[in-house]
């Protein structure tokens, strides 16, 4: 435990950051999640989905959840899908 006044405070702060970035990736994670389904069963709404799930990726990145090639990554994945469904 900190004994330092700062340093407790740094740590109250720490996990109330660390409780929000994990809600942010899961939510994330579900997005994703959501995306793939829809391109997978070949739903009308699957480009609909895709715009939202890139769109939580880029508010990821701007929160610093993921790092920002990682985001490439996965929306260039997510993107390639959608054409190889849409074929």
């Amino acid at each position: 435990m900190p004994n330092v006044k700062s340093a407790i405070k740094r740590v109250r702060i720490t996990k109330h950051k660390t409780l929000k970035n994990s809600i942010r990736k899961s939510a994330l994670r579900k997005t994703i999640k959501r995306c793939k389904e829809a391109i997978a069963s070949s739903d009308a709404k699957a480009v609909d989905v895709f715009k939202s799930a890139v769109k939580a990726i880029d508010k990821s990145v701007a929160k610093n959840i993921l790092h920002k090639n990682t985001a490439a990554r996965k929306k260039s994945k997510l993107a390639k899908a959608l054409k190889a469904a849409n074929k």
